[in-house]
């Protein structure tokens, strides 16, 4: 059951890049960029979560260490396009 959680969880942050990406295409709006941008970098986050837990969870890859920097660049890419259009 869990594998499906994190297959539905990949998928649905992959889908949701996509979609802000074409929103972004057609409207040419810059929040949707790093909207769209964030949202790879959690489609990431999720990828790299599933192969340190599910596919080796034996091996210790600094996944965990990687994981918390790919999300945490996600939020600082979704923060920076904040900001950058307040100004």
């Amino acid at each position: 059951m869990a594998i499906a959680v994190y297959t539905l969880c990949a998928l649905l942050s992959t889908g949701c890049a996509i979609m802000l990406f074409r929103g972004y295409r057609q409207r040419r709006q810059k929040l949707l960029l790093w909207s769209s941008l964030c949202f790879v970098g959690l489609a990431l986050n999720n990828i790299v979560f599933f192969v340190d837990v599910v596919v080796l969870p034996d091996v210790n890859m600094w996944g965990s260490l990687v994981r918390s920097t790919v999300g945490a660049l996600s939020g600082l890419v979704l923060l920076y396009g904040f900001i950058t259009e307040l100004t």
